[in-house]
């Protein structure tokens, strides 16, 4: 039976099983909390980042929710240094240029701080010169550290980063460090490959392309008028 979990990340816990690290300095990882044996995480989530992260024992369902060519989209919420005006909200949803290029059109809204949310252990280093606030971001790519990227670029480093949806899965009611299980949807099937054409029919697509007004193939020929009978 193919499982589908949702798990609220803690702050500084990796997004994997295993630690590759020193072994004189453990760091937390997702065994730390979860004891299901073939269970993988659908995607990442920063060791600095919090909130939703989906894991599943089905390797299809977890290309469809973690490949980024089928733009599921994910929400952030982000606390950010400063409070951004109306420009750099409009460059955050139009599409902010990074160094691997310019990214995709996003939903970007200035929000209040989220009901319910808990306290980050460390807290976050705040400046009491500079004030802070919320963005409420979506996203449709997978691009390393995206988030954090795109709100530096507009002038307002990233102090904290909660994932609270991918999809049509939510964060709401998981405390962190929290899994439950979840209704496993529809796997879409993979996309049905174009019929491959033979040697024959590529030729003569060839010939009728070097041919000037030669119709293509299977191109239907207009009908011919039908002659008038001759008189007498």
């Amino acid at each position: 039976m193919t499982r589908l979990i949702r798990f609220n990340k803690p702050y500084d816990v990796l997004p994997q099983f295993t630690d590759r690290g020193s072994d004189s300095s453990p760091r937390a990882t997702l065994s730390d909390w979860i004891d299901l044996p073939g269970v993988y995480p659908a995607g990442r989530l920063d060791r600095d980042s919090e909130g939703l992260m989906l894991l599943t024992d089905h390797g299809r369902l977890q290309a469809w929710i973690s490949d980024p060519q089928h733009k599921m989209p994910k929400t952030y919420w982000v606390q950010v240094e400063g409070t951004p005006d109306a420009a750099a909200i409009q460059a955050l949803a139009d599409g902010v240029e990074l160094k691997d290029g310019l990214t995709r059109p996003a939903k970007a809204a200035l929000m209040d701080e989220p009901d319910g949310i808990w306290a980050r252990n460390p807290p976050i280093r705040v400046r009491k010169s500079v004030p802070d606030s919320w963005i409420a971001l979506t996203i449709r790519e997978g691009r390393n550290r995206q988030v954090r990227r795109m709100t530096a670029a507009v002038g307002h480093p990233t102090l904290r980063l909660i994932r609270a949806a991918i999809g049509i899965w939510t964060l709401d009611g998981l405390s962190p460090g929290s899994w439950e299980d979840l209704e496993v949807p529809s796997i879409p099937g993979p996309p049905k490959p174009k019929p491959a054409l033979n040697r024959q029919a590529i030729a003569r697509r060839k010939a009728a392309a070097s041919t000037p007004g030669r119709p293509e193939p299977n191109a239907r020929a207009k009908p011919r008028k039908p002659r008038k009978p001759r008189k007498g």
